[in-house]
């Protein structure tokens, strides 16, 4: 009997110090970083506690503390392209609950885990579905500024009505099935043999193309200069050339003086 009273006289005076610890209490401390959610008599109010101390009405009033900080979260999911390609994409996101809005935002969703778990993660997954599918494989690589603008807007706007505000997103990894990629280095090498076809076609039409011009040109200065080459001119050039000294030709009679408008055949 002694026993069973002495536990009875301790659970009266646990219970009566906690209930003076509570009525002793009527403060309650944010933290940085950190907004309180006052709860009266579980019903979330209006009044969005900021950092420091405050005090409240023991019993009737709680308080919930949900951090504001950036926070940051990371997924990976699958997609596929316009062409039907899958894409496999890791994704950073940086963001944090807006502070005015904490309660609003604990009152509809809860704390910080079912913001990832219910909002966050699903919203990532279904915009990047939707982003990715307006795009074919090869711009997904060539647009990848374009497509993270698109998905940064979408996405953004998809969290503000949750409360949540974006701070950075970031397509920290794209990448595609092996297939892909190996078809994607079968065109490249195919591109460059062709090129590099066209380049020896072009560069032999080129030095054929020289040759003929070489050919004509030099048939050309040869049928001007034949063309210029007058007697008047074959004379004087004779002429200008002669040193005064008649040729002399030695037969078996006598030497004779060479007439040279014979020569020329002049009249």
């Amino acid at each position: 009997m002694k026993q069973i009273k002495f536990k009875n006289n301790a659970g009266k005076i646990t219970a009566f110090l906690f209930l003076i610890s509570i009525l002793l209490t009527p403060f309650v401390v944010v933290n940085a970083g950190e907004r309180g959610v006052l709860m009266q008599f579980g019903k979330v109010q209006e009044t969005v506690i900021d950092e420091g101390i405050h005090i409240i009405i023991p019993i009737v009033h709680t308080v919930k503390k949900i951090s504001v900080r950036i926070q940051k979260q990371e997924i990976s999911t699958e997609a596929s392209s316009k062409d039907l390609q899958n894409v496999f994409i890791d994704v950073a996101l940086n963001w944090h609950i807006l502070p005015e809005e904490t309660n609003i935002m604990f009152q509809e969703i809860g704390e910080e885990k079912d913001i990832i778990e219910k909002i966050i993660n699903p919203a990532i997954e279904e915009i990047i579905k939707a982003v990715i599918a307006g795009y074919k494989a090869e711009e997904i690589v060539t647009r990848r500024g374009e497509l993270k603008s698109s998905f940064d807007q979408t996405l953004t706007s998809r969290l503000r009505d949750y409360h949540i505000a974006v701070d950075d997103i970031s397509l920290v990894n794209v990448r595609f099935s092996d297939k892909f990629i190996e078809a994607v280095e079968a065109k490249q090498i195919a591109e460059q043999d062709a090129r590099r076809a066209d380049f020896i076609a072009m560069k032999a039409v080129k030095q054929a193309e020289a040759k003929v011009n070489l050919a004509k040109g030099e048939a050309e200065i040869n049928r001007l200069l034949s063309d210029s080459l007058t007697n008047d001119i074959l004379v004087r050039q004779a002429v200008e050339k002669w040193d005064g000294k008649l040729p002399i030709i030695i037969n078996n009679d006598a030497p004779q003086v060479l007439n040279l408008r014979e020569i020329l055949k002049l009249k």
